[in-house]
């Protein structure tokens, strides 16, 4: 979560001083984004701005999460950076896998836990945010989720094609069924996995066929463009088609005709909605798929961020899911250190896998918390940072813990900081501020 702060990658020997980070002359504004499990509110703190976070009704931010105590934390905008303090919380403050009671977030911002919220800091570049607007299926209410969903909204009554991009497990299917129901068309919704297709079944699954128009075509059958007359047609995976294929997909789009095997020519009226998980234009670039395709299909774009960069999501997305397994499993909420361990994994397969590492947990999880150990059983053990007994457990570190943990890294604040989850600026609080480490 914080590998973009540790600036220097220096090292710090035994007896030498610890240096301070080079931060720029004037940072902000900033935006700071809280997300519960039922809530989420933003903010821009300007800079000499202090903003406290917690459920009572006169703190600066408010909320409603009785994991949250009344004053919880206070951020404070200044010239190093968004200093964090906790307010003598009951259920603390979590940065990376840490707990900790204060540090100073790095000038590319970063995520913490607060009980079973999330607060997430970042530099505000685009100065109008987004007003909230629901998507059928759509979790999420950050300000680039925000963004998603309005362009939901504005594409969804038009009738031009629509490629939805994003990173496998984002929720491209979801989406194109959101264009749908929001369209106003009176026709189905018919998905398609393109990549799935064989290239000889290709021409009638797309197109359909006519009696008699090959061996076995006992009667006529329709493809999936006359299902999807006045309705939406959604090409998942459209960056596999084969070349011919994109051929005759072309034509489809540009004069709303499709051919079925063995019959005339008819129109249909179906919008063509595509997903893919690779980049189009490289593909392009690359030759693997036509250029003039590509216009047709990307006249419209929405692009799906990977979770990493929603982190302030993953409350929401996490009482949805284990909502969705209530009836199997049982209730089931997660405690903060647990919390805390989501936020700060990468997660390389989205909410897809966050559904199955939530599974699991619920699954090990002997009563209704989900308490961080289950999550770390849950967690894959490829990909994953290793788990240190020392910040694992979410409690204080000692300077004694910490002079092993730099120890264990030859000396290399920065790679101890990595290695424990935190900001450097955490890792040198534990150390004892500017204490000498030798």
């Amino acid at each position: 979560m914080f590998e973009q702060s540790y600036a220097d990658g220096g090292s710090m020997a035994a007896g030498e001083e610890t240096q301070e980070l080079s931060w720029p002359a004037a940072l902000g504004p900033w935006l700071v984004e809280v997300g519960a499990s039922q809530q989420s509110e933003s903010r821009v703190l300007g800079m000499g701005e202090e903003l406290v976070i917690g459920s009572a009704r006169d703190a600066d931010l408010r909320v409603c999460d009785r994991s949250v105590s009344g004053r919880h934390c206070r951020l404070v905008a200044t010239r190093q950076g968004v200093e964090l303090s906790d307010l003598g919380s009951r259920n603390g403050v979590f940065v990376g896998r840490a707990r900790t009671t204060h540090c100073v977030l790095p000038d590319s911002g970063g995520v913490v836990v607060i009980g079973a919220a999330t607060v997430a800091v970042r530099p505000q570049t685009d100065h109008a945010t987004v007003p909230a607007r629901s998507v059928p299926g759509l979790v999420g209410d950050s300000q680039v989720m925000r963004r998603v969903a309005d362009a939901v909204h504005r594409y969804a009554a038009l009738g031009r094609p629509v490629l939805i991009q994003g990173e496998s497990g984002t929720g491209k299917d979801v989406v194109a069924r959101a264009l749908h129901d929001l369209s106003g068309r009176k026709g189905e919704y018919v998905p398609m996995n393109v990549g799935a297709v064989a290239e000889s079944l290709a021409d009638a699954e797309l197109f359909g066929h006519r009696r008699g128009a090959f061996t076995g075509a006992v009667e006529s059958r329709e493809g999936a463009f006359e299902q999807a007359h006045r309705g939406t047609l959604f090409l998942d995976e459209v960056a596999e088609l084969s070349h011919a294929m994109q051929v005759k997909l072309l034509r489809v789009v540009e004069d709303g005709q499709v051919r079925p095997v063995g019959g005339k020519a008819l129109c249909v009226d179906a919008r063509v909605v595509s997903a893919t998980w690779a980049a189009l234009s490289d593909r392009v670039k690359q030759g693997r798929f036509r250029p003039d395709l590509y216009h047709r299909l990307s006249t419209l774009v929405i692009e799906l961020p990977p979770l990493r960069q929603r982190r302030s999501d993953i409350p929401q997305l996490a009482r949805y899911l284990l909502e969705r397994h209530q009836s199997e499993l049982g209730p089931r909420h997660l405690a903060p250190a647990a919390l805390a361990r989501l936020v700060a994994y990468d997660w390389p397969g989205n909410v897809r896998e966050l559904s199955g590492v939530l599974y699991r947990a619920a699954v090990v999880s002997s009563g209704a918390r989900i308490d961080e150990r289950h999550v770390h059983e849950a967690l894959p053990s490829s990909g994953t940072a290793p788990r240190d007994p020392v910040v694992s457990s979410g409690r204080q570190v000692t300077v004694d813990e910490a002079r092993v943990l730099l120890e264990q890294n030859g000396g290399n604040a920065s790679a101890a900081a990595r290695a424990a989850g935190v900001p450097r600026s955490t890792f040198r609080a534990w150390l004892g501020g500017r204490r000498r480490a030798g």
